[in-house]
């Protein structure tokens, strides 16, 4: 296992982190506790010092998991990173509370690394109008955490406003070959290494579809390496290969993967891909690009739409559609970002589109944007779309009794 330094605290954190999101179920949906403790110790074993968990996770249940996981001795050996789940939170007393609750189901003093969850603009300003700041002060002086960072979701100006608003240790951002523009993307990245964050990475592997089967104009670019990886192995290192980088996340949940990856991670070091190699990323990464549906890069100049539609994000959710498939999961995620469950705003379904055209004089891509959102409807709406809000409004309901095991899906 290789080992990087976090900045500020100068932790050596295995570059390999283990994600406690995904992990393996029973048939009646409940963790697999006898497997995945299994799991999360042989990791361990074989170096992984680094485990991230939050309070949503498995339905409120991947924390207390986690504390009994780490039990003789186990946690010791370990950092523990988890998250105050910033869209439940409405008070500053509130945070206070979640904390504690956590370090009770985590079974522990105090919490190595704890982020605010899932930022965004207004995720942002809303707990920094409630005193975000003087709690983590406070949380760190009395030593309940000892890293303060925050996970996030939003735009690439959103996000260098976040950095800036804090003393921050460390940022969570999602980043891979095919999200170098996309939320904080490459710049956002060297943005926070240039003020001393270490810098954590989820979804290298775009929830395990870079790491699946390959469209077959895929393979056959893959095919052309010298030296030949598997799919995971070429995504995981091109995220390593940057310096800048202190551990990513993996959310292991089969043991092949977790041998692969521990593989992996005895021999990627910092730029030691080829100029060949990132060549060659740079190519599949064109070709799927190419499969894409629409030219959109995120840019947000068609925004705001005077309707409320959420332009960039509509488009993405239909491009994974087309790349990756498992339409399923993907109609429940665009009913869960679109409903606006997390961040608390208005809504934003490609169907409050009314065709005024305003988004279309101001896309520099000149992307046909009311035509794809009618396909967008098409596709990723359907009869069942008000059952799927209904049911993700359940799961982040806002008036969760503290304490209560939260019934939902996962949102890293």
């Amino acid at each position: 296992m290789l080992y990087r330094k976090m900045p500020k605290s100068g932790d050596e954190l295995s570059i390999l982190g283990f994600g406690c999101m995904r992990l393996p179920l029973k048939e009646n949906g409940t963790i697999d506790e006898e497997r995945a403790i299994k799991q999360v110790r042989h990791a361990i074993d074989h170096g992984v010092n680094y485990i991230d968990t939050a309070w949503p996770y498995h339905k409120g249940e991947s924390e207390p998991f986690l504390g009994r996981a780490l039990a003789n001795g186990y946690r010791e050996k370990v950092k523990v990173a988890t998250k105050l789940p910033s869209w439940l939170v409405k008070s500053h007393d509130d945070m206070d509370r979640y904390l504690n609750a956590q370090l009770v189901k985590l079974n522990t003093d105090h919490i190595d690394y704890y982020l605010i969850h899932g930022l965004a603009g207004y995720l942002w300003d809303k707990v920094e109008k409630l005193g975000v700041a003087a709690f983590l002060d406070k949380a760190k002086a009395d030593r309940r955490i000892i890293n303060a960072g925050f996970s996030f979701h939003g735009t690439g100006e959103e996000f260098q406003k976040i950095v800036d608003g804090y003393g921050w240790d460390f940022c969570q951002i999602q980043y891979n070959f095919l999200d170098e523009k996309n939320q904080a993307g490459t710049e956002g990245l060297e943005y926070a290494a240039s003020k001393g964050l270490g810098i954590i990475i989820m979804e290298p592997l775009r929830g395990g579809n870079l790491a699946r089967m390959a469209p077959p104009a895929i393979e056959k670019i893959w095919d052309q390496a010298k030296e030949k990886r598997t799919p995971s192995e070429w995504a995981l290192r091109w995220v390593w290969d940057r310096p800048e980088v202190t551990v990513v996340l993996s959310g292991m949940n089969e043991e092949t993967h977790i041998e692969e990856n521990l593989v992996i991670a005895d021999k990627a070091y910092p730029k030691s891909l080829t100029k060949a190699d990132l060549q060659l990323v740079k190519e599949v990464a064109q070709k799927y690009r190419e499969l894409m549906k629409t030219d959109c890069t995120g840019c947000s100049y068609c925004m705001p739409c005077p309707e409320g539609v959420k332009i960039p994000v509509c488009l993405e959710a239909y491009n994974s559609l087309h790349m990756f498939g498992n339409a399923d999961e993907k109609k429940f995620r665009y009913a869960l970002l679109m409903s606006s469950v997390l961040s608390g705003g208005a809504p934003g379904f490609a169907s409050q589109c009314i065709q005024c055209g305003e988004c279309m004089e101001k896309c520099p891509q000149n992307v046909k944007i009311p035509d794809l959102l009618e396909a967008v409807v098409e596709e990723l709406e359907g009869s069942d779309l008000e059952q799927r809000i209904v049911m993700v409004k359940r799961i982040f309901q806002e008036n969760l009794i503290l304490g209560r095991s939260i019934t939902g899906i996962s949102v890293q």
